[in-house]
């Protein structure tokens, strides 16, 4: 039986379709580790150096770097999410506050681009505001619910953890080479921090930043973007 003409055509098209998404995973999977290493500062064309593509065909399939991240990222906010529903879901409001900090840094401690996304410059990658959407009321029901059964000081605000987000990212990545643990010793004096005192606490000696400034502060940290 003869070829059809389209079916020559379509015969032809399998393999390129084959390899255009062989190169995708390449250069997703290589993305991911530089992100996870190094940050979301890597460029692209150390992208495609470690998948070993051509820098062209790294822009065909994601012509900014922001579709890449918005790629990769995505699932990853989720699994944040899920891991404020699973903390609320938690009998005891302390543990439950503890587990999602310790979690969420430990996820940023594996991986410095999600660090930098979800303690990032609000713009960008489109996945950026839609997590913080999801997370950010999750943070705010932890906070009231631990105060509400006297765990947590009475003037901490949401915006406290995301600065203490910050601070232990920050121990985090200065030791990552040398103590890649110490970020939990760090976390576990703030920790201790965050708990009514037996006597009166010290008064804080500043106010919580408002929501509009920690987007400020969060903006201006430009993780190599």
């Amino acid at each position: 039986m003869a070829t059809t003409p389209q079916a020559a055509a379509t015969t032809r098209d399998r393999p390129l379709r084959r390899d255009a998404e062989r190169n995708r995973r390449r250069i997703l999977d290589a993305a991911a580790a530089l992100f996870a290493e190094k940050g979301l500062g890597v460029g692209l064309d150390e992208i495609a150096h470690r998948a070993e593509v051509g820098v062209g065909t790294v822009y065909r399939r994601f012509p900014d770097k922001d579709d890449l991240i918005d790629a990769l990222f995505e699932r990853k906010i989720d699994e944040m999410v899920a891991l404020g529903e699973a903390a609320l879901a938690q009998e005891d409001p302390w543990e439950g506050l503890r587990s999602f900090l310790e979690g969420a840094l430990a996820a940023q401690a594996r991986d410095r681009g999600l660090g930098d996304l979800l303690l990032g410059r609000p713009d960008g990658p489109s996945c950026v505001p839609r997590g913080r959407d999801r997370i950010e009321p999750l943070i705010v029901r932890l906070v009231a619910r631990a105060q509400r059964a006297g765990a947590l000081r009475a003037d901490v605000e949401p915006t406290d953890l995301a600065l203490v987000q910050v601070m232990v990212g920050a121990v985090a990545d200065g030791t990552r080479d040398v103590a890649p643990d110490a970020w939990r010793r760090t976390l576990g004096l703030v920790l201790d921090g965050l708990r009514p005192a037996r006597e009166a606490p010290s008064p804080l000696d500043a106010p919580a930043v408002s929501r509009e400034d920690l987007v400020r502060v969060l903006a201006r940290r430009r993780p190599g973007r």
